[in-house]
């Protein structure tokens, strides 16, 4: 039987609005007390704008930190572009929100980490019913990502996180 409702789905759409609500709130009026981000993105995505330099450097997945030093932050339906110093260098870059693989705030101990579709992101718009029996839904909230690799890894908040998979409501 053909899953036409793809509740995955219409879950990791409406929590990438969470993150886009958060992006444009903090656009709009600043980062409030400790409120800050880390976000995960695949660098190799669709419509990433970033710099050659930052792009051979991070070759799949970069983490950055909105916080204390980041400027022109603008967000829309689909994508987010801020400045941000990179070896006391300004740079622009450009998000879209479909290439973020994780987003968190320590201060509120608060994480959501998204499924990456973009090894085959045809597979990712139909997939077949056995993969999506296997994978489950790989959406989850955690208080932070764990897949961080290099030295913009952020520091695990204390206390760890609680995962809350959605494994239990898919039908298998």
């Amino acid at each position: 039987m053909k899953d036409i409702f793809r509740y995955d789905k219409m879950v990791e759409t409406a929590l990438r609005g969470v993150v886009k609500e958060a992006l444009a709130k903090t656009a709009k009026t600043g980062l409030p007390g400790s409120h800050h981000f880390y976000i995960t993105f695949r660098t190799d995505a669709d419509g990433v704008e970033l710099p050659d330099y930052l792009r051979a450097k991070y070759p799949g997945e970069m983490t950055i930190v909105l916080e204390h030093q980041f400027w022109d932050l603008e967000v829309d339906d689909r994508y987010f572009s801020v400045t941000l110093s990179f070896a006391n260098r300004p740079e622009r870059i450009g998000i879209p929100l479909a290439a973020i693989t994780a987003f968190a705030d320590p201060s509120v101990k608060f994480g959501l980490q998204f499924q990456d579709s973009s090894a085959d992101p045809a597979a990712a718009e139909r997939p077949s019913e056995k993969k999506a029996e296997s994978d489950g839904a790989k959406l989850r909230l955690a208080a932070a990502s764990e897949t961080k690799t290099d030295e913009e890894k952020p520091a695990k908040p204390p206390g760890g996180g609680e995962v809350v998979t959605l494994d239990a409501f898919r039908k298998k």
